[in-house]
């Protein structure tokens, strides 16, 4: 069994920008503590992440948003209590980078296979790609699903950040990114 990936070069994708979308908080202690209280109400998060790859100079590289010039996240966010992953995820990549003005055109997102799962065992900032042996209620569970991008498409990046093309091996031990 063989799954081929197709990267697109860089220079396919037009850029645009839209609205800003402000982060939901202002540090890490307040969104650990919207964690807690979240956790409180509804139970363990659920958290989707897509892994957009391109290549540019011969290398593949992953889109990331860079928020305030120095913080680096995957497109994507948490799910609601009973929210199917594969829909959640591209609800979540058009809120984040769907243009305003294609009603539904986000339909070309295509949800390929979770590469990674992490869990948050508690109420702080470390993840683990395993639940902890002594954890037996983690509070978040993130999953990272590769994206299939078209071979063209028009990616609108709210004005509060920049969306960039990381090289995969600058990714590697660069916890700065």
């Amino acid at each position: 069994m063989s799954n081929t990936i197709a990267l697109y070069p860089l220079s396919n994708f037009t850029f645009s920008t839209k609205e800003a979308q402000p982060e939901e908080d202002p540090s890490v202690s307040a969104r650990l503590q919207r964690l807690q209280n979240n956790y409180e109400d509804f139970g363990m998060r659920r958290t989707v992440e897509g892994i957009l790859l391109v290549h540019d100079h011969g290398h593949p590289h992953v889109l990331m948003l860079q928020i305030a010039n120095a913080f680096f996240k995957l497109p994507g966010d948490y799910l609601r209590p009973g929210e199917d992953e594969s829909n959640g995820l591209k609800s979540r990549l058009n809120e984040k980078l769907a243009p305003l003005d294609s009603k539904g055109a986000g339909g070309d997102w295509e949800i390929g296979d979770c590469l990674a799962q992490w869990w948050r065992p508690n109420f702080e900032t470390f993840m683990y790609p395993f639940i902890p042996a002594h954890i037996t209620k983690p509070k978040e569970c993130k999953k990272l699903f590769l994206v299939q991008m078209p071979e063209k498409k028009v990616l609108a990046v709210p004005k509060n950040m920049k969306l960039l093309a990381i090289p995969v091996f600058e990714l590697y031990d660069n916890a700065a990114r």
